[in-house]
């Protein structure tokens, strides 16, 4: 975070409610945030904080809700 470039990547059932809140605080303080995350996922919304990158995966959203 010295160089003020951050790359997050959450996994999928990860802390990213709590992590998001976080995220957002330093791109306020200037630093550049991109954020990796799947394209089928919980709670991963977008803002203006920081650029969001998604990735492809193999689940599908039903999948996932039942592997939980």
């Amino acid at each position: 975070s010295d160089g003020g470039k951050l790359l997050v990547v959450p996994m999928v059932g990860s802390h990213w409610l709590s992590m998001q809140e976080v995220v957002e605080k330093l791109s306020e303080r200037g630093h550049e945030v991109v954020v990796l995350v799947p394209e089928v996922s919980w709670q991963m919304k977008t803002t203006q904080a920081y650029k969001v990158v998604t990735h492809p995966v193999r689940q599908t959203l039903e999948e996932l809700d039942n592997s939980f």
